[in-house]
């Protein structure tokens, strides 16, 4: 069964590892060595997020098996593809997942009376704060790391990414499978038989909300579906984005 999202009023607790150090030794580690230190370490102050597409499902498989209990965060948009929703509850009945529901403070239907239908096209950046940003904001409070699927072959940003990164609130953010490239993700997935997303065959290789995906064209890159036409290439979560606020009017603060 999904669980909804939990609050938690404890502020964020600085680890005090020597990063620089872990660093150089979670370079050689699998992703389950580095998820049971998490769990160890951090435990049960630790949470992993995932947006159940196709390319999520090893960790949620490494997860499963190095980890069981540890929390997995789905933000529920209101605006996923139908398919995903299903994926989600596929997998979470297939690999016993503990998967716990955030939504945004502001429902689908208010969001749309004071923005109309298309804010993900003339500000995708207040539309990305508003349904993923600040939810996830919210369910991470009190936590002290934050699991999170990246890889270091996705985007130009992700590239320079390390295992582990020290957000400046003190949460201690994990990439596990950030060394994971696509030809060792489709090795991995084929061994194990893992799922695919339904709309994967379609050409759907990256998914987000659906409004602002496409398939992707022969040739293209697997994430150009995403924000198509602009140049936005990620949603604000793993990037400098999350130490913003805004003002819900379109304005940075």
């Amino acid at each position: 069964m999904l669980k909804d999202e939990r609050q938690d009023t404890d502020t964020a607790v600085s680890p005090d590892p020597d990063i620089l150090g872990l660093n150089e030794q979670f370079e050689q580690l699998s992703a389950g060595e580095i998820l049971a230190w998490a769990w160890k370490t951090f435990g049960p102050k630790v949470v992993a997020s995932s947006s159940f597409q196709t390319q999520s499902v090893p960790l949620l498989h490494i997860i499963s098996r190095a980890c069981p209990e540890m929390p997995v965060l789905f933000i529920d948009t209101g605006f996923h593809f139908l398919e995903t929703l299903a994926f989600r509850d596929e997998l979470q009945a297939r690999y016993n997942l503990n998967i716990v529901v955030v939504r945004p403070s502001i429902g689908k239907s208010q969001l749309l009376a004071k923005y109309g239908q298309a804010l993900y096209r003339h500000d995708p950046d207040l539309c990305c704060y508003i349904n993923k940003v600040e939810p996830m904001q919210r369910a991470l409070s009190g936590m002290r790391a934050w699991i999170s699927g990246v890889r270091r072959d996705q985007t130009a940003h992700r590239r320079n990414l390390n295992v582990l990164e020290l957000q400046p609130s003190g949460l201690l953010k994990i990439h596990p499978v950030l060394n994971l490239t696509e030809a060792k993700k489709q090795d991995y997935i084929h061994r194990y038989k893992l799922p695919h997303h339904p709309l994967f065959p379609a050409g759907y290789l990256s998914v987000g909300c659906a409004p602002c995906t496409r398939p992707v064209a022969g040739g293209e890159d697997a994430r150009s579906g995403r924000w198509a036409g602009t140049d936005k290439t990620e949603c604000g979560l793993h990037t400098d984005t999350t130490t913003l606020t805004f003002d819900y009017s379109g304005g940075k603060k």
